[in-house]
């Protein structure tokens, strides 16, 4: 049975903007703070290496039941068993990743445009992570912020499909994210550099569920 997908406060764990800390024990404090669903993004690890962190992580998330997708790499999602994946417009096509995940794990895909928005198929893809909204020192994204404006006019080219903004997402800024139309944010420094990493989810989440019960009352 395919997990819930939850994208309201999507913490994307990345070893390398960890602050210099064990990235499982920060897992789990994004847990308990009210995270809905992870995400290991790991582009130095070795394989084997890669694993091993994404069972570790998967354990540590599974009593709170959130999901752990895995960013590119469909062969470590399957060898940690873990929820399902994300890719990007470089990665395995997402056609390719359902065909080896099959239909019971989650296929999320990032988009940056709209033709991508409108090109997404949505029996194949359970979700769209849509950057970069903000700017962001996380990664590199290669196109401009479109801000929440731009992330609005992607959203609407996805029909049902539901997604989350990306890039730049703090808890200043999140409400923006989520009045434009997204289910959730995903998020690296906010959560994940802070200094107490379960205080800075839960506020984040605070934010967030705010702004969608906002919403769903306008």
């Amino acid at each position: 049975m395919k997990p819930m997908i939850d994208l309201r406060v999507y913490a994307v764990l990345d070893p390398s903007r960890c602050d210099g800390r064990d990235p499982v024990g920060l897992a789990a404090a994004a847990a308990a703070g009210g995270a809905t669903l992870v995400q290991l993004r790991d582009k130095t690890s070795t394989t084997r290496d890669l694993v091993a962190m994404a069972r570790a992580v998967r354990d540590v998330l599974d009593p709170p039941a959130v999901p752990l997708l895995i960013n590119d790499r469909v062969d470590v999602a399957l060898a940690a068993d873990c929820a399902g994946v994300h890719v990007g417009q470089s990665d395995m096509a997402a056609a390719d990743a359902r065909r080896l995940l099959g239909p019971e794990r989650i296929v999320g895909v990032t988009v940056h445009h709209l033709h991508e928005a409108e090109a997404v198929d949505p029996t194949i893809v359970d979700y769209v992570g849509i950057g970069p909204v903000f700017a962001t020192a996380s990664k590199d994204p290669g196109d401009p912020p479109m801000g929440p404006e731009g992330l609005g006019r992607l959203i609407a080219g996805l029909g049902d499909l539901p997604a989350c903004g990306i890039a730049g997402i703090d808890h200043g800024n999140a409400a923006a994210v989520i009045g434009a139309g997204a289910a959730g944010v995903a998020v690296i420094s906010d959560i994940f550099m802070a200094g107490d990493v379960e205080a800075a989810t839960r506020r984040l989440r605070l934010v967030v569920d705010g702004a969608l019960a906002k919403k769903a009352s306008s």
